[in-house]
């Protein structure tokens, strides 16, 4: 029995580990794509790095694109089993996959014409909108804490990892042809405890052996006893003072919502200036009202808010867009106002198009509010870049660039260690640290070591490591 690391070893992206048993049947966990990895990008991602028809099911911890992004090739390249996750996970996947696809059916559009120009023959996407279509039939749901069993070898249980809606940790029992068992964890991303929308991270059944995530193995977050007053802060400065737009990039799905939510409290206060807010993304108008429908998945705190305010992502004066014409007036106007939209990370989306016509003027701010990958534009605004560069063109950085890291739907170190702490580290064996830079990986398994792990390693890609 063994476990071997295909993505989201050196980087935080392309999550891929394969499961197999002493029968030879074979687990994906995760089937994701990477990004912000530059020119290697396209390469990375069109090579699985095995054999789809080799796998025998998926199990996804949660919808993350970096994390589910390439299930649409993994089927379109010859896989026939069953992909498992939570309900909401469900719901959620199908939009973010067909999002993907219309991206990947556009920018290779764009390509195309240009390699026309050149006499070259056109490339085909990574997959079309078909592709999704076809990879959702193979989708099953198991719920949280249900014991869900794939063979008389294997089974497994989902828990709450609080990351965002739908995630899960997947714990795995695996039975040796010796009869012996083996209990191993896939923490997939771990979220905040005390997050402004959903339950805190649960405690998971004790692992043998446990593939942790470890983006922020190397920090803490920002300590930010008021998150609504930092924001209220950057919305006056460059709202009021400096009559701009506040241009926040942001994952459709969690931390979108979470800066609605904030401004939803602020205008309940009667402290929100009186200005526009835009939500400039389908993507992002399709996963909140996901959301809206998934009330039990809020922690106690928002569901007690709902009474008095049934609506937490709507308000006057917020607008959700959707037409490509709306968004395109929107970089016409003059006025001051706050537009949210995606991707989180830059690369992608509409977001591109409202940085390359606000970045350069110092009245507006760039408000970054989640993880960038270093390759990523998100990335190198975020580092303080003088110069980046926007659809192929240099664009300088004049705007003020703001960063609050406590909206981060990661955990950072000290939470990690949290999560992992209703584990009896005796009676774990190891600990293999993924999805996190090189750097956050190294300080992290330092850490895990002083809290007395006794075996803590960092797979490298397409490692394999057998389990006992």
């Amino acid at each position: 029995m063994q476990v071997k690391f295909i993505g989201a070893t050196e980087t935080v992206t392309g999550s891929k580990h394969i499961i197999e048993t002493d029968k030879g049947f074979k687990i994906l966990l995760d089937c994701g794509l990477y990004q912000g990895m530059g020119k290697e990008t396209e390469t990375l991602n069109r090579n699985l790095g095995f054999l789809p028809s080799d796998i025998d099911v998926v199990i996804l911890s949660h919808a993350h694109i970096d994390h589910s992004g390439n299930i649409p090739l993994l089927v379109k390249q010859g896989f026939l089993g069953s992909i498992y996750c939570t309900p909401p996970t469900l719901e959620v996947v199908e939009v973010l996959l067909l999002d993907s696809a219309k991206i990947h059916e556009y920018d290779i559009e764009y390509v195309n014409k240009k390699r026309e120009q050149r006499g070259e023959d056109p490339l085909t996407p990574l997959y079309t909108v078909k592709d999704v279509e076809r990879c959702m039939k193979h989708f099953k749901t198991v719920p949280y804490h249900a014991d869900f069993h794939l063979n008389e070898e294997v089974s497994f249980k989902f828990t709450d990892a609080g990351h965002i809606l739908g995630s899960a940790a997947i714990s795995l029992t695996l039975k040796h042809s010796d009869h012996k068992v083996t209990h191993l964890t896939f923490t997939g991303d771990i979220g905040k405890y005390n997050d402004m929308l959903l339950k805190d991270p649960e405690c998971f059944p004790q692992a043998d052996y446990i593939l942790c995530e470890s983006t922020y193995g190397d920090r803490l977050h920002e300590i930010d006893t008021d998150a609504e007053l930092h924001l209220l802060n950057v919305v006056r400065n460059t709202c009021l003072e400096k009559k701009g737009k506040l241009i926040i990039p942001a994952f459709s799905l969690g931390r979108t919502q979470e800066i609605v939510y904030i401004l939803d409290k602020l205008k309940n206060k009667k402290l929100l200036p009186n200005i526009k807010v835009y939500v400039d993304s389908p993507l992002s108008t399709n996963i909140t009202d996901i959301m809206r429908e998934n009330v039990s998945c809020f922690n106690e705190r928002l569901q007690e808010y709902i009474k008095n305010d049934p609506d937490p992502f709507g308000f006057s004066n917020l607008k959700y867009i959707r037409e490509k014409e709306e968004s395109i007036a929107l970089n016409s106007s003059k006025e001051p106002c706050i537009i949210i939209s995606s991707s989180g990370m830059m690369d992608a989306g509409r977001i591109k198009h409202h940085l390359a016509n606000t970045i350069s003027d110092p009245k507006n701010t760039i408000l970054v509010v989640g993880y960038c990958s270093p390759n990523s534009l998100g990335g190198k605004i975020k580092s303080g870049e003088k110069e980046v560069k926007i659809f192929r063109k240099l664009y300088e950085v004049n705007a003020d660039v703001e960063v609050i890291d406590s909206y981060s739907a990661h955990a950072d170190y000290n939470e990690i260690i949290r999560f992992l702490s209703c584990q009896d580290k005796s009676k774990i064996k190891t600990v293999f640290l993924i999805h996190g830079d090189p750097d956050a990986k190294t300080s992290f398994k330092d850490k895990l070591e002083k809290e007395g792990y006794p075996n803590v390693v960092i797979p490298s890609k397409n490692d394999i490591h057998f389990l006992e």
